[in-house]
């Protein structure tokens, strides 16, 4: 057994310690950071990429030694408060009031404290802790999104660090199941299946997920079982898989047009009423007349009122207001137009692009995915990583470089106004539109090499 110990510390003596580094690293994030210091987060997250990378590369077919350090690395975070989001407070909040048998989707917090009426276990550090852009809104988590904080308020008993570990755990297990699917996903559409690990290993993800506890992960997982449903030709359960992803995040409904191209007329029309059947159920338990309109109204905020880390929009903004546009006006009309632009392409790739192939289809979600994100006005970093789980069935690399510059957008965090340092944020896009367009022109080049031997 000793010599067995002594082979393998031999072998493999480099990782282990990158991997007890990278722990270290995790702990230091996880316990002894504050948002505000952009030195040491970055320092941070630069390092984690870095052992990320060579993690990868000494390890890559040593499947189990990788997933137990991404295991490790996520179980760190295990009794820590998130540190760079304060979402998980409304989070818990509406857990708790879907416990109590109350409709998350009809009442702001706001309203609920200034009522008096409704009991909540931590209901004023809740409140006070999801800060007040939160509070006066309505809910804009989906309904499996809202039945997970109630499980993790229930597990929690009433204790907001015991809910934290009840949705850490639900985050950790989902990302356990992205490995599982991911691989089996891999080995279907012909790639190597160690390419799961840059999302598994990802700092972004670790930290963003498990970390800050975004539910981008189980949405994730969803879709990529879906996806390995398809490929198993199980089309009807796909879509009841595809369901629970939107369920969770709204984000994959970019994509249901598509499937058309992929099914054709009659099965995708079987596929569309199953997916809108499980929708539906689980809208009802919510359903009441303002449902819909509180709904829709707290989506639509997000187009038209808010800007972080945007991309094209900044281009845009600087050149409107040497123009003398307002930019609440702006905001206003680029967030009506957005949507247009992302639809009008989704309609383009279904009908010019041949999707029968599940490889064609991941790819055709994978670019309107990258469109939506560049003209986006809000590119939270935790929002890109449906995109970077996307990207490992495909030929590109870009979202893996994105998911590093993007903490660079942190820097707003670190002055008292939160203000955004466009310089900053011109490094982050042109690094990953450079990279981008280098892969473009690459790949291009190798399909014509291909084509000519």
């Amino acid at each position: 057994m000793t010599s067995r110990i002594s082979s393998y510390w031999n072998l493999h003596r480099l990782s282990i310690l990158i991997v007890l580094a990278s722990l270290l690293l995790y702990a230091s994030f996880g316990y002894d950071l504050e948002r505000t210091d952009f030195i040491k987060l970055s320092t941070l997250v630069f390092a984690l990429f870095f052992f990320c990378y060579k993690l990868i590369q000494f390890e890559k077919w040593n499947f189990n030694f990788l997933l137990v350090a991404g295991i490790l690395f996520r179980l760190i975070f295990l009794m820590a408060e998130p540190n760079l989001s304060q979402d998980f407070y409304r989070f818990i909040w509406d857990g708790e009031l879907v416990l109590a048998g109350i409709n998350p989707y009809l009442q702001t917090p706001d309203m609920i404290m200034e009522s008096g009426e409704i009991l909540l276990a931590n209901a004023q550090e809740l409140h006070n802790g999801m800060g007040s852009l939160s509070a006066r809104n309505y809910s804009n988590y989906p309904p499996l999104n809202q039945f997970l904080f109630a499980i993790a308020a229930f597990l929690g008993g009433k204790s907001i660090m015991g809910s934290v570990i009840a949705m850490r755990s639900i985050i950790i297990l989902a990302d356990i199941g992205v490995y599982y699917f991911g691989k089996k996903l891999l080995r279907f559409v012909n790639r190597s299946p160690h390419l799961i690990f840059w999302y598994f290993l990802n700092p972004l993800v670790v930290i963003e997920l498990t970390g800050n506890l975004h539910f981008e992960g189980v949405m994730l997982f969803f879709f990529i079982w879906g996806l390995c449903l398809l490929s198993a030709n199980k089309w009807l359960f796909a879509a009841v898989a595809f369901a629970f992803s939107i369920s969770i995040k709204l984000i994959p409904l970019m994509f249901l047009p598509l499937f058309s191209s992929h099914f054709g007329f009659i099965k995708s029309l079987k596929f569309y009423i199953i997916l809108g059947l499980t929708l539906l159920i689980g809208v009802v338990p919510f359903y009441s007349p303002l449902f819909l309109t509180n709904y829709t109204d707290t989506i639509a905020l997000w187009f038209s009122n808010f800007e972080f880390n945007a991309g094209l929009y900044n281009l845009i903004k600087e050149i409107a207001v040497n123009l003398d546009v307002k930019p609440w006006e702006l905001i206003k009309i680029y967030g009506k137009v957005v949507p247009y632009i992302v639809i009008s392409f989704v309609l383009l790739l279904t009908f010019i692009r041949k999707n029968k192939k599940l490889t064609v289809l991941i790819n055709s979600m994978f670019w309107v995915m990258t469109l939506y994100y560049f003209l986006s006005s809000t590119v939270h970093p935790w929002y890109i990583v449906f995109l970077l789980g996307l990207s490992v069935f495909t030929d590109y690399r870009f979202p893996i470089i994105w998911s590093l510059v993007i903490i660079l957008s942190y820097y707003a965090y670190s002055n008292p106004e939160f203000e955004e340092n466009l310089g900053i944020l011109l490094i982050e896009y042109i690094i990953v539109f450079v990279f981008m367009i280098y892969e473009i022109f690459r790949l291009k080049g190798l399909k014509l090499l291909i084509r000519k031997n």
